[in-house]
């Protein structure tokens, strides 16, 4: 959800039990908005500059802090009000799912005469009211070296992905850490520093791990790694390699299906191992050791679209829960979109989001072609002045040209890179193609935070206002602005009217991205044998996984607009267009 869109959604959704995930490496933008709830809340400030040691760490935790603490005066108000309907307590209780005990329980006291039984429950269901959880985010491949003043590089600890974690380690939040985009033995490391990465004597964790992947491979190798330092992975956080929002890091062409059931034919053996190797790290270290196995949560996300495919995940998969993320864009209740994106993603047609090259991390990045930032891009290109003035640096990590690492998408090195080129023996057809894939990157660092000030009134930094925002293809069958119930009624009781009756399966959905990720691949990557061989093996993972959706096609729900039938029909046209597509990669390997 980018820096910035759920970085406060914990004061928007929290007290109605809904967990949320803020990313935490914009030190700038937490301390704006620690600023911001401060004066708004009338809390005392004490500025945190840029030039204080330590700042960015100490930002993230004066940030995390006031959340928790605005979050506590949010539940002691709300425990306060008055069992009427349209208060937020009747909408905590209304957001749950109709099968929810507490829901039933509410509605029950709803329909009785005012007395002593009726105020005996309304105080069981008071009590009952828990808070969602403050839950943050690093993206590892964010962990850029700071120098100081004399542009000396300072010690790791002070890289940003390492700062972000001691500032989330240091505050009073009980909660969890979401490592995505891979694996950083370094950052994974340094969580051995900071004690509420481990158990207590009742076995709980007050800073818990929870690791985003997107295979079982994945998750064995990092959680094995995890649990030799003593680190329990408390949630595999299961997302589709491409069919996500933001950075899109594609598997070998294993889809979400296969996946899912790996894990699930391995969840007890990944536990046991992963539970062998941390009892012996935490004795070796001298640490409490539980006296039961401690659980571990999976978790799907990608591209989930209706209540049937959220339901099928769940009960065919025993996953513990499945993760929306991308159209809570559209509920301002819950994200910080500004106005003018909101109505352009509401009137944007299927072609307008498309997995781009734009991420200065030469990552695959879900894009959308109205976004003011990509418009901007185009703009400074017409007149002659590509690229991005650069203030962040989050993302600075070329040194092509440069002693000290800058970043693809700044104008410093889009203006070098292109100077060279100019200087190529190359047609002119080629130069441009050349150029062209130079200037496609966007400044994502600052244009993925700028919705929140323009969402808030807050003045921007430097007075850049484009927006840049990054939703998976699955919001180009979502239409129309929503409110926080409208969206959980959908997802748990499949209300009508709210995504297109056109809309293909997920696991569909998500093996057309793959096959136009392998197309792409085939046209653009190199001539070279060993590009031979991954195509092929990408090609073979594919059908492994149209073979298997062929099997489970009968266990699949049927829902309007996704039936079996069409589900089969549709399978079927992507086998034809694979085996078309694998003939001459076939025949190129073998000669």
């Amino acid at each position: 959800m980018g820096i910035a869109y759920t970085v406060d959604t914990a004061l928007k959704v929290a007290r109605f039990g809904i967990d949320s995930v803020a990313a935490i490496t914009e030190d700038h933008l937490l301390e704006e908005l620690r600023r911001y709830y401060c004066q708004k809340e009338n809390l005392p400030y004490e500025a945190i500059s840029s030039t204080d040691k330590d700042s960015r760490a100490r930002r993230v935790t004066a940030y995390l802090n006031v959340v928790q603490l605005l979050l506590n005066r949010q539940m002691k108000a709300l425990r306060l009000l008055p069992f009427n309907e349209g208060t937020d307590l009747d909408k905590c209780f209304q957001l749950l799912p109709p099968e929810s005990p507490l829901r039933r329980r509410y509605q029950q006291q709803r329909g009785m005469p005012d007395g002593p039984e009726k105020s005996a429950l309304q105080e069981q269901l008071r009590d009952s009211i828990q808070p969602g959880a403050i839950h943050v985010n690093i993206m590892t491949k964010c962990d850029k070296v700071n120098y100081d003043k004399a542009g000396a590089p300072l010690p790791v600890e002070y890289n940003d992905a390492m700062s972000a974690l001691r500032g989330f380690a240091n505050s009073c939040l009980q909660s969890s850490i979401v490592f995505s985009a891979g694996m950083n033995p370094r950052l994974y490391g340094y969580c051995e520093q900071f004690e509420d990465f481990f158990p207590d004597a009742g076995g709980n964790i007050r800073k818990k791990i929870i690791l985003k992947v997107s295979d079982y491979r994945s998750a064995l190798i990092q959680g094995k790694f995890l649990a030799k330092k003593g680190l329990w992975v408390s949630e595999f956080r299961v997302e589709s390699g491409l069919n996500c929002g933001g950075h899109a890091f594609a598997t070998d062409g294993f889809l979400l299906g296969p996946v899912l059931e790996e894990f699930r034919e391995n969840k007890a053996a990944l536990s046991a191992t992963l539970w062998e190797l941390y009892s012996e790290a935490l004795r070796q270290k001298q640490k409490t050791i539980p006296l039961q196995m401690l659980p571990i949560r999976l978790s799907v996300q990608g591209g989930i679209g209706t209540n049937a495919e959220h339901r099928f995940l769940l009960r065919h998969y025993g996953f513990d829960s499945a993760g929306w993320g991308t159209p809570f864009l559209l509920v301002p209740e819950a994200t910080n979109v500004d106005e003018q994106t909101l109505k352009d993603l509401i009137a944007a047609r299927k072609e307008d989001f498309y997995l781009s090259d734009a991420s200065p991390l030469g990552v695959p990045f879900h894009n959308f072609r109205k976004s003011r930032a990509g418009l901007e891009r185009l703009e400074r290109i017409e007149k002659g002045r590509p690229g991005s003035p650069c203030y962040n640096k989050f993302l600075s990590n070329n040194t092509e040209f440069t002693e000290q690492p800058i970043c693809t998408a700044s104008r410093q090195y889009q203006s070098l890179k292109i100077k060279q080129i100019n200087g190529l023996d190359v047609s002119p057809d080629e130069r441009q193609a050349m150029i062209e894939k130079v200037t496609e990157k966007e400044c994502i660092c600052q244009g993925l935070g700028t919705a929140v000030y323009l969402k808030n009134e807050i003045p921007a930094p430097h007075k850049l206002e484009a927006v840049s925002i990054c939703p998976g293809p699955n919001m180009a069958y979502f239409s129309g602005q929503f409110t926080l119930q409208q969206m959980t009624r959908h997802i748990y009781e499949g209300s009508t009217g709210m995504i297109a009756a056109s809309r293909p399966h997920l696991f569909i959905n998500e093996a057309v991205l793959y096959l136009d990720y392998l197309e792409k691949q085939t046209k653009e990557g190199p001539d070279t044998p060993r590009h031979q061989k991954y195509l092929e093996q990408f090609g073979n993972n594919l059908l492994d996984g149209f073979t298997y959706y062929s099997r489970l096609v009968s266990s699949l729900e049927e829902e309007a607009g996704s039936s079996r039938e069409l589900f089969r029909e549709d399978l079927q046209r992507l086998k034809q267009r694979l085996t078309a597509m694998m003939r001459p990669v076939a025949s190129e390997a073998c000669c």
